[in-house]
C-alpha cells in the first residue's frame, strides 16, 4: 500500500467523510477487504459481521442476532469496536485495525428473523490506513467523471508510470477476437489500431483487454466503436476510437489511471515543463 502524506490523508477525510461506500464485489476486490476477518467486538467477545456500507463517520453492518449479540450490546451500552482487515492488491501483508463506534439503530435485515442491520457511528476519526484505502477509491471515482476525456498517450514514459509493459493487446468484436495495438487510454475509452476496414466495425460493440503489471491485473472493458480514421501509409490498418460502457468500467482500472494522473500532477508542481510535454502529446 502506498504511503500518503498526512496532508493528503486530511484532504481525503475532509472531502469524503460523509460519503457512504457500498461494499460490492468490485469494492471488496479493489480494497482487498478480507470479509472473513471482519468482526464486531463487544467486551471480550467477537461477532462475525458483514460490512454493507462504510464512510469515514460510520458504517452499516449485518450480523446474526441469534447468538446473543443484542444482549451483549445492551450490557455495553451499545458501544462496540468494528474490526477491519484488508490486504490491498499487490501487498503481501494485511492491514488490521479497530474503529470504536456506537450502535445507533438496529433493524431486521430483509425478511430474516435471524439477521439484523446495525447502524454504527464512529466515536473518532478512523485510522489513516482506512482513510487511505477508502479515499483512494473515492478519489478515483470522482476523477473518472471530472477527467473522463483526458487521454493518456501510451508513450514509454506513460507506460512506465502505468506499469504497462506492452501496447499489444486484443479486442473481441461481436465474439470474434482480433489483435490490436493500444494507442491511448482514458477513463471513458481507448484508441486502438488493428487490421480491418472501418465501415465493417463502426458502431459495433467490442470488449478490449488492458493488461497492467505490479501487481498483474487484466481488465476486460466493454464499449462501442464511435470513430475511425486511416493509418497513414498502411491502408490495411485502421485507427478506432472505442467508447466504454460507463457502467462496465472496473474500479480497479479507474484507480490505475487516477493514481498515474494524480502522481503526474504532483510531479508537474516541481517540473512544469513536463506538463507542457504531456499536453502536447495528447
Amino acid at each position: 500500500m502506498g504511503v500518503l502524506t498526512s496532508q493528503k490523508i486530511t484532504v481525503y477525510y475532509e472531502r469524503f467523510k460523509e460519503i457512504d461506500v457500498t461494499f460490492t464485489k468490485d469494492m471488496i476486490q479493489v480494497t482487498g477487504l478480507l470479509t472473513q476477518q471482519v468482526h464486531l467486538k463487544t467486551g471480550n467477545d467477537f461477532w462475525p459481521c458483514v460490512v454493507y456500507t462504510a464512510s469515514f463517520s460510520g458504517a452499516k453492518v449485518v450480523a446474526n442476532v441469534k447468538t446473543g449479540l443484542l444482549g451483549k450490546l445492551q450490557a455495553t451500552n451499545n458501544f462496540v469496536n468494528l474490526r477491519f482487515c484488508f490486504r490491498p492488491p499487490g501487498e503481501s501483508n494485511t492491514v488490521t485495525f479497530f474503529v470504536a463506534a456506537r450502535v445507533m439503530a438496529t433493524a431486521p435485515y430483509g425478511n430474516s428473523q435471524d439477521v439484523n442491520m446495525f447502524t454504527l457511528q464512529f466515536s473518532n476519526r478512523p485510522p489513516d490506513d482506512f482513510i487511505e484505502i477508502i479515499g483512494r477509491v473515492l478519489d478515483a471515482n470522482v476523477n473518472s467523471s471530472k477527467r473522463k476525456d483526458v487521454r493518456i498517450p501510451l508513450n514509454p514514459d506513460n507506460m512506465r508510470k502505468l506499469s504497462i509493459i506492452s501496447t499489444e493487446s486484443s479486442v473481441n468484436i461481436q465474439g470474434v477476437p482480433r489483435r490490436c495495438i493500444l494507442r491511448d487510454l482514458s477513463f471513458s475509452g481507448t484508441k486502438i489500431i488493428m487490421m480491418g476496414v472501418a465501415k465493417f466495425v463502426m458502431d459495433k460493440e467490442a470488449v478490449v483487454r488492458i493488461d497492467f503489471n505490479d501487481p498483474r491485473e487484466s481488465f476486460l472493458i466493454k464499449g462501442k466503436f464511435i470513430r475511425a480514421e486511416n493509418v497513414e501509409g498502411k491502408k490495411e490498418m485502421v485507427a478506432l476510437g472505442l467508447t466504454f460502457d460507463e457502467a462496465a468500467v472496473p474500479m480497479g482500472y479507474k484507480i490505475r489511471l487516477n493514481d498515474m494522473l494524480t502522481s503526474t500532477r504532483a510531479d508537474y508542481r516541481t517540473n512544469p515543463s513536463d506538463e507542457e510535454n504531456q499536453n502536447g502529446a495528447s
